[in-house]
């Protein structure tokens, strides 16, 4: 297994609530935000996301060491990504929060990636961009931070093409989706009343494998 990777953050936005976050956009990370503090935990495999994810989730309880039972919300990083990697998280997102009879709390993933780089001193006009594979990118623009604290999209998630993608100075590639920053947006978005983002995944694009189409009609 990669190696697990383990980290803590100030979170006072979080109040009395308790916020599980998932995100397997761009690698595999769990957090479990309580008590003014996000636990979090994260693998890089790019390929093993069903494989680490409920051991990632079970890591990040005994972390913060408070009880599964315990969580009031559910938060899903919605991509993009790649269509296999990311239906792993929203899956894992989805039956836990059915387990405890909550709703899923739908985000962008390329959110997260935004906050953490604005509040640690990045100018406004920041470009996340990740790799999509098959000569392309997913690419989200954010004009800095709204009234609530959370990043304000210039440009929704979309696809470039990479050969006639032009870089600029300000664009962030990220390793992977820093799941301790869903759990905080969560939290800011609960407090200030803000809508949620659909509960769809931004796959971007059809998966590599297709249904098979329709047999053609035989013609006697």
């Amino acid at each position: 297994m990669t190696a697990i990777e383990v980290r803590s953050v100030a979170a006072p936005e979080l109040g009395e609530r308790v916020i599980l976050a998932i995100d397997t956009s761009l690698g595999t990370s769990v957090a479990v935000g309580a008590g003014g503090r996000v636990v979090e935990v994260s693998c890089d495999d790019p390929r093993g996301h069903a494989e680490v994810i409920g051991a990632l989730i079970a890591r990040a309880f005994a972390e913060i060491r408070i009880p599964a039972a315990s969580v009031t919300h559910v938060v899903a990083g919605m991509g993009p990504g790649p269509f296999t990697g990311l239906r792993v998280g929203i899956a894992a997102a989805h039956a836990f929060a059915l387990g405890r009879g909550l709703s899923i709390l739908p985000l962008v993933s390329h959110d997260a990636v935004a906050l953490e780089q604005l509040e640690a001193g990045a100018p406004a006009g920041i470009r996340v961009v990740q790799d999509a594979k098959r000569r392309e990118l997913f690419v989200t623009e954010y004009t800095g931070l709204d009234w609530a604290g959370a990043p304000a999209r210039r440009a929704e998630p979309h696809l470039r093409q990479r050969e006639s993608y032009e870089s600029v100075v300000n664009e962030v590639w990220p390793d992977r989706v820093p799941a301790a920053s869903l759990v905080r947006l969560a939290a800011r978005r609960l407090a200030s009343g803000a809508p949620f983002e659909p509960d769809q995944a931004l796959y971007l694009r059809l998966p590599d494998v297709m249904q098979p189409k329709a047999p053609k009609p035989v013609t006697p």
